[in-house]
Order: structure tokens, then C-alpha cells, then sequence
């Protein structure tokens, strides 16, 4: 997520016809972007397995069940959104 938006940055602030709304929904989409298809070197997928008390394998069948899904829909939405503006 944080290289993401270091690229998308100067592109950002070059661009000077989006609105902040424009902006919101790119910040939306590039985080739920970032949740899908993590896995072991995602620091929430280790957060939700030790809070969960799950061990490596059951935490990948069910972060990426969860992480996927939803970070396809939050990012549907944004794309959505920023085309009805």
C-alpha cells in the first residue's frame, strides 16, 4: 500500500482536475487493493492468526477467504463511486 501510493503520488499532484473526492477514492481503492491475495509477508495476516490463536496454515485458508473478497468489493466500490462523480 505504501509503495503504491508513493507512485501514484506525483502523478497525483500533477493532475490538477481532481477534486478531493477524486482523491478519496483513489486512497479507498489502492487500500483495499492491497489486501488481496496477501499472505505470510503481511503483517495483518500475522495479526490475525496470533489474535485468532490460529496456526500458519489455517490462517492462510481463512485471511485469504476473508482479505480477498473484500478488498475486490472495496475496490469495485471505489471505481464505481469515482465513475458516478
Amino acid at each position: 500500500m505504501t509503495t503504491s501510493a508513493g507512485y501514484f503520488a506525483p502523478t497525483m499532484q500533477a493532475t490538477e482536475r481532481l477534486i478531493a473526492l477524486d482523491r478519496c477514492f483513489i486512497a479507498v481503492a489502492i487500500a483495499c487493493s492491497s489486501t488481496v491475495l496477501s499472505h505470510v509477508n503481511d503483517s495483518r495476516f500475522w495479526l490475525a492468526g496470533r489474535f485468532l490463536e490460529m496456526d500458519e496454515k489455517m490462517t492462510l485458508k481463512t485471511w485469504a477467504v476473508i482479505a480477498t473478497p473484500l478488498g475486490v468489493i472495496g475496490f469495485a466500490l471505489a471505481l464505481l463511486g469515482s465513475k458516478l462523480l
